[in-house]
């Protein structure tokens, strides 16, 4: 049973940018995924600005990723039909992007061997023990295989096998959103760009056509979950939606590549248990997912990273706490600020008037596609450490 500095659980985007993070730093890393890469994983695919630098910061080259897609603009439709087209700036480099994820995580895997982490595929966590006297733990997996470090990040998502077995998991949580995601090949013209319908039987949520290579789409939709649809609801929507005259009208004819899919979406980071003892959760399993979009790369990236670093300083320093205070500061004022603005847009009305008021002039419409994205952060006006960040700076991979 060889000792290791850092264990993580999940070899998603968290998991691997720790991974990759921590054993670039000299730790001895090993991962355990239950699953065996490449493989699918539900998604909108999309790519923020917030993802781009980091992914950018963590070395990764766009060109090993076949279905890399670049984003230049954006199109809204309000629930009550007005169209708005947003730039994204034109300065050097890229402030949105869509990439599938088999292709994504598959190279931060590989990425993280690279730098050094032991990758163990199909090894599914059992169990864990708590720090003995020189503050080791042993995780198990269900094939009696054990592992034994000073720290676990459990990066295993939104059903965090690590949080139910430490009975962290909130009584009847399933998540804060709903969302489904299809693969078509498409012939509309239009579909080559990215675009986000706010229909009102979705409100607060939207539905999505974001582009990739070759004419295919990653087609969707995703709802907050408060009670009002049930599964038959979504079901009838879903069934309805690509026939809808106005989605129509953009997607053209459409050819299914391979079933939809349905997940769900945890964005609930004030709440969440971000760290257990020696113990730190990260992504979904820190519930960190933006409330107000659903979109959860960029904080899965931002949180491995966040987490690998308090490992990487942790001599004489309480890691649980270090990194819960800069997971925190770097991303709760953000969260409930768009927690706040995501119940507004539960109002069909309000979200026609943000639309219309997005739609004013070339700046609004550049702006709020940067904000949108994720290039500012969603509270930046209320915290003067980051204004600097919407001084109109370049995109990632220039």
């Amino acid at each position: 049973m060889p000792a290791h500095d850092l264990i993580i659980i999940g070899a998603g985007p968290a998991g691997s940018t720790a991974a990759i993070t921590a054993a670039r730093g000299g730790l001895n890393v090993v991962i355990l995924d239950k699953t065996t890469f490449p493989r699918e994983k539900c998604c909108g695919d999309g790519l923020t600005a917030l993802a781009l630098r980091e992914l950018e910061s963590l070395g990764l080259n766009p060109d090993r990723l076949p279905s890399w897609q670049p984003i230049t603009n954006v199109n809204l439709k309000s629930p009550h039909g007005r169209h708005a087209n947003l730039p994204l700036p034109d300065t050097p480099g890229l402030h949105a992007a869509v990439v599938r994820r088999v292709e994504l995580d598959a190279e931060l895997v590989a990425m993280a061997v690279a730098a050094g982490a032991t990758m163990v595929q199909g090894a599914t966590f059992a169990s864990m023990t708590e720090p003995d006297e020189s503050g080791q733990i042993i995780v198990s997996t269900s094939d009696e295989r054990t592992f034994t470090a000073q720290h676990v990040v459990a990066a295993d998502g939104m059903w965090s096998p690590v949080r139910r077995f430490l009975g962290l998991t909130p009584a009847g949580y399933r998540g804060d959103w709903h969302a489904f995601r299809q693969y078509f090949s498409a012939n509309g013209a239009q579909s080559r760009e990215l675009w986000v319908w706010f229909e009102p039987d979705l409100l607060p949520g939207y539905a999505w056509s974001f582009p990739l290579p070759d004419g295919r789409i990653n087609f969707g939709f995703g709802v907050v979950r408060d009670g009002t649809l049930d599964g038959g609801d979504l079901k009838r929507i879903w069934q309805g939606l690509l026939d809808r005259p106005h989605i129509r009208e953009v997607v053209g004819d459409v050819v299914a590549e391979s079933a939809h899919k349905a997940w769900p979406i945890p964005a609930q980071m004030p709440k969440a248990t971000l760290s257990h003892g020696r113990v730190l959760f990260v992504g979904d399993a820190a519930a960190v997912t933006d409330p107000m979009t659903g979109e959860g790369i960029g904080q899965a990236i931002e949180t491995g990273r966040l987490a690998a670093e308090a490992c990487l300083a942790a001599d004489g320093v309480d890691v649980g706490a270090s990194y819960e205070r800069e997971a925190r500061r770097s991303l709760q004022l953000d969260h409930r600020f768009a927690h706040t603005l995501g119940r507004f847009l539960g109002n069909r009305w309000l979200t026609r008037s943000a639309v219309r008021l997005v739609d004013i002039n070339s700046w609004t419409r550049r702006n709020f596609a940067r904000w949108m994205f994720e290039d500012y952060p969603r509270a930046a006006l209320l915290t003067p450490r980051r204004w600097k960040s919407m001084r109109g700076n370049s995109g990632s991979f220039t």
